[in-house]
């Protein structure tokens, strides 16, 4: 306030100097008092007393005007922000060490759960009293559960925190402590709480009203299975905005084994989800949940867990308003594990992590002592292996982890081995409280230390690898030691800049095989140039110009801007006769022709089932995977063909499996039976499946049945097939569309396993790569026609085989749909090196399909 009256003090001096001059001033001269004296106005500054400066007063002025403004501001942050105040609700978990659980503590309305319930929160009340950080702040507590161990109770407490208190209390809250109420009585004992731990409530949790028509408590009895759903499952979705809750329990001394056998939420996306955790405890705590869910999961997938105790929570919370039928899930209990680990003495055995193939409980260590004859060296083989914890950097192994010869290794890893130079080797696997996974499967082998690999090559991992298989270009080794220190056939092998040999047909076909570019180095195109998929070279200026310049329409495959351009059979045509630059329009979400048309009939390619198995290259698909996939029966055989389903009514198949054979009549529809939403051959007539009789068989009538040119058929079905969750249909690629080389395609089937064995009853799939054209018909020379494309890696490995023919390879474009590229036709062997499959080229026949079906 004095810097206020000052300001307004000089501006009166100012005001009134500038003529009239007022003094109250008394003085005794003759009586008489000084009156008012009128000067003239050009003597003012001569006769008025000299204060300061103007600039001096205005710089005052203005240093009280900031002065004042940090004050106000401060005392603005003060009282409106630093004291700012928000809701935290922390859930945690205790131990009342000297008390025995009572069945009635099951039971929330009991009177005895009431009493201690009371007393817990009496002793949280004194515990947050000691902490500065928290007492002050501490609106009320609430315990929501008890279970065995001695007893353990769950609990929430909310507090209004200051904003800047909000980290320490958290940090507070997360600090394990122990209370102690004293008697209050001479004859009673105290109330002592240990491990009283808490942690910030999950936002969506907390701010979301508990349902208490949704939550529910489940004990387990026996050995048998209990069932539980989301409410309203199948048949309804389930609440929208909403929280449900499963209390699981057991007997004490029991672990509980929960089973998710139906899984169908909101997927995970940026819009919001609905999410389903599962946690160790009854108390919805981070550090303390097994797996988080959202999405679907295919009946296949494993989604069993184990708890470490007696007790599990389920819950979901909704945030969206998206229909899906939930879940349906199964929990029984079974005897806590008394060991882990064990001494192994045999020679050779198996082993894996507790209650593999299933998820491990949390909480375990185990340990394994191995030990061979002494004359013999020990070495272990992962052949399975995944003990993965969400967001944790790779490399780190803080969390679960095997350990063997004093080093860690967690996350997902490919079979490896791990030797010792004894006879003897000790195994270690240590879950934490936390997320776990399905664990390993392990194989220990003695071997002579003299001669570790016989008549073989030991990668520098331990693995044994035919001795054949070194320096041949494919490291078969997953430390690449097998492809080290070779010197290269210059007759036949591309000596790399990194000394790795490759075949030298691999060079300038346009993928970098050496791993440092080294093989397509000398391809490139010159400056301002561009380098077609082919290897062709073109000026810079010809690329998204709208014509097919490199003859395989790669100059026009990526360009973002789409125009109309002159139709060529390269190009995309619109129903209304006009052709995009676009490489592949159809059915990619965005509208291009003017018309739409590329955007009908696109209720294909999608399937409900998102999620894949880790492991890739001839395994067994999950069920509704591939719900466009088709088996053929022909009368007496069982399956021999494949086909995929492109509409209601039609299949794609390969023209040869309708050529009659050795008196045989292929080519007569009625001896075919479909079965569509098929994935075990040995259960045909399980629920999904549609068997349908075959109305007619259109082979593509250029087909030639030695050299394989033009192997397509078209099949109508007598009825429709009805669309579900295992039977949809793929898209059918337009002509322009391009499948590059080097793209990541899936062959499925009930083929033959492995060249010269049996057919699989499991759908089989596995993943493989599009390759070169031109590396193609060097591969097998004159017999590669542009109907064709060979898909595979040299490598072999992952093939299609007898029994696949017919089936789709399916391609995954960008944005998920799924097309066509080809149809499975023929190879020389099956999954041999330097022999890939042979394939159908789909888009080449895209015409014609339509000419006969109409699709």
């Amino acid at each position: 306030m004095k810097s206020h009256r000052a300001r307004k003090g000089g501006g009166a001096a100012e005001d009134f100097g500038a003529g009239l001059k007022y003094s109250s001033r008394s003085e005794n001269m003759n009586g008489f008092e000084e009156g008012v004296e009128f000067l003239p106005v050009n003597n003012t500054r001569k006769v008025e007393k000299r204060g300061p400066r103007r600039w001096v007063v205005l710089v005052a002025v203005l240093g009280c005007f900031f002065l004042l403004s940090l004050i106000t501001g401060f005392l603005v942050w003060h009282f409106q922000y630093r004291n700012v105040r928000v809701q935290k609700i922390f859930n945690g978990y205790l131990r009342i060490s000297n008390e025995n659980f009572l069945d009635a503590y099951e039971n929330s309305n009991s009177t005895e759960f009431v009493n201690l319930a009371n007393k817990v929160k009496e002793a949280l009340k004194l515990l947050y009293s000691r902490v500065p950080a928290l007492g002050p702040y501490h609106k009320e507590s609430a315990v929501t559960a008890f279970s065995e161990g001695s007893v353990i109770a769950y609990y929430r407490s909310e507090f209004s925190i200051p904003t800047h208190l909000v980290e320490e209390a958290e940090r507070a809250m997360a600090q394990e402590r122990t209370v102690t109420l004293p008697p209050r009585a001479r004859a009673m004992q105290s109330f002592v709480l240990t491990s009283v731990v808490a942690f910030p409530t999950d936002p969506r949790t907390a701010q979301t009203t508990q349902d208490n028509s949704c939550s529910f408590a489940l004990h387990a009895r026996g050995r048998e299975l209990t069932r539980f759903t989301t409410p309203g499952f199948p048949d309804s979705p389930y609440p929208a905005h909403a929280r449900c809750q499963w209390t699981l329990r057991g007997d004490a001394d029991s672990v509980l084994s929960l089973t998710f056998r139906s899984f169908d939420v909101a997927n995970c996306d940026d819009r919001g989800n609905d999410l389903v955790m599962v946690y160790d405890t009854l108390s919805p705590v981070e550090p303390r949940a097994l797996v988080q869910l959202c999405g679907t999961y295919p009946p296949s997938y494993n989604l069993t867990f184990l708890s470490s105790q007696n007790v599990l929570l389920v819950t979901l919370i909704t945030s969206t308003d998206r229909r899906h039928p939930g879940f349906e899930a199964t929990f029984f209990q079974l005897p806590r594990m008394s060991s882990c680990g064990g001494s192994l003495r045999e020679a050779q055995g198996i082993f894996s992590s507790p209650y593999y193939p299933g998820h491990y409980p949390p909480n375990v260590s185990c340990t394994w002592d191995i030990q061979v004859p002494n004359n013999q060296n020990v070495k272990v083989l992962f052949k399975s292996f995944y003990l993965v914890e969400p967001n944790l950097p790779p490399g780190s192994c803080p969390k679960d982890y095997v350990e063997v010869n004093g080093e860690r290794y967690c996350g997902e890893r490919p079979q490896f081995v791990v030797s010792s130079k004894s006879s003897r080797i000790t195994v270690r696997f240590h879950s934490d409280q936390s997320y776990t996974d399905t664990g390993f499967l392990a194989e220990y082998l003695s071997y002579d230390s003299s001669d570790p690999c016989p008549g073989k090559f030991m990668c520098n991992t331990g693995r044994c690898i035919r001795s054949e298989l070194r320096c041949d270009g494919w490291a078969d080794c997953t430390d690449y030691s097998d492809e080290l220190g070779c010197k290269c056939d210059a007759s036949h092998q591309f000596t790399c800049k990194n000394k790795f040999c490759k075949p030298l047909f691999w060079v300038c076909d346009s993928v970098n095989d050496c791993g440092d570019n080294s093989d397509e180095l000398e391809c490139s195109c010159p400056a301002q140039s561009f380098k077609c998929a082919n290897g062709k070279c073109l000026p810079q200026s010809q690329k998204c110009d709208g014509k097919d310049d490199c003859g395989d329409r790669s100059d026009e495959a990526t360009c973002d801007s789409v125009s109309t351009v002159t139709c060529t059979e390269h190009t995309y045509r619109c129903d209304n006769g006009l052709c995009l630059s676009k490489g592949n329009p159809k059915c990619d979400g965005k509208k291009d022709c003017s018309d739409g048309s590329d955007e009908n009939n696109c209720d294909c390619g999608l399937r409900p089932f998102t999620r894949q198995s880790r492991v890739v290259g001839g395994t067994d698909a999950d069920e509704g995977e591939w719900p466009w996939q088709v088996s053929l029966h022909a009368l007496g055989q069982g399956h021999v063909c494949g086909a995929s389903l492109i509409s209601p009514s039609w299949m794609v198949s390969a023209a040869h499996c309708y050529v009659d054979d050795r008196g045989f009549r292929y080519s007569d529809h009625t001896m075919w039976t479909a079965y569509l939403g098929l994935h075990d051959q040995s259960k045909r007539s399980a629920p999904g499946v549609q068997e349908r009789r075959i109305k007619r068989i259109i082979s593509h009538p250029a087909f030639n049945d030695f050299t394989f040119d033009y192997d397509i058929a078209l099949l109508e079905l007598q009825q429709p097939a009805e669309y579900s969750g295992t039977v949809r249909p793929i898209c059918l690629p337009g002509v322009s569309h391009a499948f590059p080389a080097g793209k990541a395609i899936w062959v499925t089937g009930w083929g033959h396993t492995q060249e010269g064995g049996t057919t699989a009853l499991i759908l089989q799939k596995g993943e493989i790569r599009v390759i070169n054209q031109t590396t193609c018909e060097k591969l097998l020379p004159q017999q590669i026609t542009p109907r064709m494309m060979c898909v595979g890696y040299l490598s072999g490995g992952v093939d299609a085989c007898q029994g696949d023919s017919g089936g789709p390879l399916s391609s995954v474009e960008e944005d998920g749909r799924i097309f066509q590229a080809g149809v499975v036709s023929w190879g020389d062997g099956c999954a041999q090196r330097d022999k890939p499959g042979v394939y159908t080229r789909l888009p080449v026949f895209r015409d014609w399909i339509k000419e006969q079906t109409g699709v």
